[in-house]
């Protein structure tokens, strides 16, 4: 198995400059984040690397039951990845975060694969790429709304006993919360959009004119995908926290705060 580099790659190392730079800065400010940053991008790195061995022996061999496997497994990672970061989440919410992180990531996936650029949904060219990126969008976005839903949880929580105390619904309490941590998820998403093409030119359109494709074909897988982005964060979070947040309270209406 051969990772063929472009004979020209070598520049590319002096990137790592750039790097060493922010850990000089980093420390010179006392920043407790700096070993972070080394870690960070050694693991970047290693993780670019073996993926890039086992993603050209694929693309030499496909297979189906191998494009499945590498789809389970990054799904399992953004899962773990989601979860880890909010511990806190009673085990019936974080079934309903995982279910539907994968059930909407992989469903946008098949969609565009096959309904918009026209190949085989099991194409590894085509489903790994933008299922990635799907999902790695899906993965924050719902990090961010999960985020902005327990601090606003445990921000109001005097005000949410009283309140149940009184006899409100929970769904009336609980609601307006949801509501705003869905804003929090798809505002990155959408000021992204705003300055698209304009202020910067994305990676995937980036990436497709530095391979020389056309910039019409790459305006056009550009914008869709964007859109399949931000319809694919959208639909995630707000399923897994309506499906999510009725865990909070039982059969009498009494609200379980974390």
């Amino acid at each position: 198995m051969e990772l063929s580099l472009p004979a020209h790659s070598l520049p590319f190392l002096l990137a790592y400059v750039l790097l060493l730079m922010v850990g000089a800065i980093m420390k010179a400010c006392r920043i407790a984040q700096t070993r972070l940053l080394w870690l960070a991008g050694l693991r970047m790195s290693l993780q670019l690397v073996l993926a890039g061995f086992v993603l050209t022996w694929l693309f030499a061999h496909p297979h189906p039951l191998l494009t499945c496997a590498w789809l389970a497994v990054m799904t399992a990672f953004t899962i773990r990845t989601v979860l880890g970061r909010h511990p806190g989440l009673n085990p019936r919410f974080r079934f309903c975060v995982a279910v539907t992180l994968a059930a909407c990531g992989l469903l946008s996936t098949f969609f565009f694969v096959t309904c918009i650029a026209r190949q085989n949904a099991l194409n590894p060219q085509y489903v790994i790429p933008l299922g990635g990126m799907l999902m790695g969008n899906a993965m924050t976005g719902l990090s961010l709304a999960l985020k902005s839903f327990e601090t606003a949880l445990d921000g109001q929580r005097l005000r949410i006993v009283t309140l149940v105390n009184l006899g409100v619904r929970p769904q009336r309490i609980l609601f307006p919360l949801v509501r705003t941590a869905l804003e929090t998820a798809l505002l990155p998403t959408l000021n992204s959009m705003l300055g698209m093409g304009i202020v910067f030119l994305p990676g995937m359109m980036t990436g497709q004119i530095l391979a020389g494709a056309a910039p019409a074909t790459a305006i056009l897988y550009q914008g869709s995908i964007m859109m399949a982005i931000c319809a694919t964060v959208c639909l995630t979070v707000l399923v897994a926290l309506l499906w999510g947040y009725r865990s909070l309270w039982d059969a009498d209406l009494c609200i379980r705060l974390p």
